[in-house]
This record gives C-alpha cells, structure tokens and sequence, in this order.
C-alpha cells in the first residue's frame, strides 16, 4: 500500500480524535493537516516505511502538544455535547490518553508510544482522567454483586475514583430496590446472584423504568453477547485489572448526560497557523524539506470523506 492511501485510511478516526481534543472541528481539522503536512514533506526513510496508525496519531500529537496553549491545564473546549464538556475538564495529557483508549481503542502500550510516555505513565494518566471525571461527574453507584470479596473490591475501586458506594445488593429483589430507593448514576452488575436469581433480568427491570448507565462486570460474558436487551455497551470480564475497570467506570460516565460546563473557544486555529508560518510543525518531527506531491490529494480526502 502507498504511504498516502494508508494514511487516508485512518484519516477519518484521527479527525474524530482531533476534534474531540479541540472541541472543534475547523480546529481539529487544521491540526491534522499540519500533521499531514509534515508528515509529507518528511525525507524518505525518516520514519516506518508503512505508515502505521501508532506513528500517524504520534505525528499528529507532537503537533498539537507544539502549541503551548493545548499544554495548559486551564484553556477551555467549546462544544454543546455533554461528553465533550466532560472531556474539557480533563488535563490535556490525562485527556489525550484517555481518548486513545477509551475511544480510539488503543493498547496502553500503544497509547504510550504515541504521547512519547512509558506505559506506566500512561496507567498514571488515566487514573488521573477517572478521578478528574468524577470531580466533574461525581455520583452514588449501587453494586450488584453476591461475592463478598468481588463486591469490597468494586467498592473499593469506585471510592478510589471519588464516587460513593449507596448500596452493594446480592438479589435481583434487593438491586430493583436499592436501584429505586437511591437513584444511582452508575450501577456495576454480574449477572449471576446469590439466591440463583439473573442480574441480567434485574438490569432489564431497572432500565425499564430509569435511566442509568450499566456496566456489566461477569465471568459469563457470552451470555450477554446474544443481541438481546439490555446489550452490554460496557463489559468487563472477571478476573479484572482494576485499572481496566476504572478506565470503564469513567468512560460510562463520561458520556452520560449529566454534566454541565460552559467554556469559549479558544483561538487554537490562529495559534496553529503561526506555528505552520514558523516551520516548527515539520521541526517538531525532525522533518525538513521533501516531496509534496501528494499534499492536495490527503488534504481532499480529509476534508470531504
């Protein structure tokens, strides 16, 4: 494959990215065409022969984190979407790890080679997203879970994100009521309860009649994989890192509805272009001179597909 069409190929998944960094689109958009830019103007042999998506989006973020603004912790993202107004609370680094995970579907190890950073800096980040999500997005979880020592593991990871555990219940009768007497924002099910009752069907009985984010935590995970409802938008499989499931915890929350900010966008086009204007896109990646041949052809797909 041509350098240039696999770059095309992920060109859609790195605007996504882009934009949900900047809040913007004409923002995110500017950055990846600089990136691209750069990218194209490099010598031959300067980076992989093929251009895989690891080195495209570590092009493009040693471009963005080139802007001092998109460095500080207090610039504010524009965007009337309530994940994205959870998204701006986030610090730009925990931000941009916790996007190429949860989002983007990076490894963490991936996720590391792409910010320059060792996967336990990266681990390091993304605790730092949860906790920062939940000073933002704080809210009571019930547990639904008949082992001991699972439930006091839950419900030590959820306190370690700043939530509050209302109530850890082990039937499906005591989670349908502690789902109605508290008013969870969260709820973590297994699907298999103490007195052989289905966390399943308790799950099914409770979105029924609120609505709340769920996320499934079950050494059974093909029994929720049928198509049937509710369809398990998140899965954590036991034996579980509890890293993993807080990545999952701030996640659901994350793109819950509940949070509100308001923020300005903050001029980064105008920042982007004096950094274009200056060289230093093609300087942050050691790259210099080279054939543009192929520019308008990436820029076209990028802007039109």
């Amino acid at each position: 494959m041509q350098s240039s069409d696999a770059i095309a190929a992920h060109l859609p998944y790195l605007r996504r990215y882009a934009r949900a960094l900047t809040g913007s689109q004409k923002s995110g958009d500017a950055y990846v065409v600089a990136t691209l830019e750069a990218m194209i103007a490099a010598p031959p042999g300067h980076e992989r022969a093929t251009r895989d998506r690891v080195s495209i989006y570590r092009d493009f973020s040693k471009i963005l984190n080139s802007v001092a603004l998109n460095a500080r912790a207090d610039h504010p993202v524009a965007t009337a979407r309530a994940a994205d107004r959870n998204l701006a609370a986030i610090t730009p680094l925990a931000r941009q790890a916790f996007l190429l995970i949860a989002v983007e579907n990076f490894s963490a190890g991936e996720a590391a080679e792409v910010l320059g950073k060792s996967e336990e800096e990266v681990r390091e980040l993304l605790d730092q997203a949860g906790r920062e999500i939940a000073q933002q997005v704080a809210t009571n979880v019930v547990i639904i879970e008949d082992e001991p020592l699972i439930a006091m593991d839950l419900e030590c990871i959820v306190q370690d994100l700043g939530h509050q555990v209302s109530r850890i219940a082990r039937t499906h009768k005591q989670a349908v009521a502690a789902v109605k007497e508290h008013h969870p924002g969260l709820v973590l099910a297994d699907i298999q309860l103490a007195d052989g009752s289905s966390g399943l069907e308790a799950v099914q009985e409770i979105l029924a009649n609120v609505e709340v984010p769920v996320i499934f935590v079950t050494a059974y995970p093909e029994q929720l994989l049928t198509g049937g409802r509710p369809e398990p938008t998140f899965l954590v499989t036991k034996p579980f890192q509890a890293t993993a499931l807080k990545a999952v915890i701030s996640q659901a929350l994350f793109f819950d509805k509940g949070a509100v900010r308001e923020a300005q966008l903050p001029d980064l086009v105008g920042g982007l272009n004096r950094v274009r204007r200056s060289g230093l896109a093609r300087e942050r990646l050691g790259e210099r001179g080279g054939d543009r041949t192929h520019d308008h052809l990436i820029k076209s797909q990028m802007l039109y597909h």
